[in-house]
């Protein structure tokens, strides 16, 4: 019973603090969320130290947890690493899958990402990431997995404000170029198609958090996760 707590536990936190429900850099009031999610300290402090190893909370001896601040270096930075795990991962599925694999890749792409209209933008983001976690397990190495879907939980928030005001016609193309040169296992191909896809500029990355930072305090009620993003015409 108490391993399910403290899972439960984990999962809404992990949620509140992916979507900035707690606020950027805030000290969390144990006593107020044990109460709000309906456990003691004992679920709730397991559940924290285990998203502060997943670098979404931050612990300061003799003060408390926090949750992890909105910096804009380090969300660039984390773009810049999520290019290299995914060029990576393409290179490896180019090496390692085989034909099944990758024709099952495409199909759950085509199904589930490019004929889907109307998605919101947590919808969309969940789509892509899919997508991108896909070709990760396709490369065959649990690690680089397990990164990447770390990785994309730390930047989530800003990718849903990017996502909010990109093209989104324009990123399914992308997919498509990504998919046919891994089909063609053509390794030049898939990272020059997955580097143009994911590459984030700094200036793009401060003017997101900048815009992410004023969702926060402006929008406590998340709609931005729950816009629709419409398809632009050809």
């Amino acid at each position: 019973m108490t391993d399910g707590r403290v899972e439960n536990t984990y999962d809404r936190l992990k949620a509140m603090a992916v979507g900035f429900e707690i606020k950027p850099s805030n000290r969390l009031n144990e006593g107020a969320l044990a109460r709000e999610l309906g456990v003691s300290r004992t679920p709730l402090r397991e559940a924290l130290n285990r998203l502060v190893a997943e670098q979404l909370f931050v612990f300061k001896p003799g003060v408390g947890f926090f949750c992890r601040a909105l910096d804009p270096q380090t969300i660039f930075e984390l773009f810049e690493l999520r290019k290299i795990i995914e060029n990576a991962a393409v290179r490896l599925v180019i090496e390692r899958a085989d034909q099944q694999t990758l024709e099952t890749l495409r199909a759950d792409l085509f199904c589930h990402g490019l004929s889907v209209t109307n998605l919101t933008v947590k919808e969309a983001c969940a789509r892509d990431e899919a997508f991108h976690l896909g070709i990760a397990s396709a490369a065959g190495n649990a690690e680089l997995f397990k990164s990447l879907e770390r990785l994309n939980e730390r930047i989530r928030y800003v990718r849903w404000v990017r996502m909010a005001g990109a093209r989104i016609k324009s990123s399914k193309e992308e997919h498509k170029l990504i998919m046919a040169a891994l089909l063609d296992r053509d390794a030049t191909a898939a990272t020059k198609a997955i580097s143009g896809h994911i590459e984030a500029r700094k200036d793009q990355i401060v003017a997101a958090v900048r815009e992410g930072i004023s969702n926060i305090y402006l929008d406590p009620e998340g709609a931005l996760a729950g816009q629709i993003l419409e398809e632009e015409p050809t």
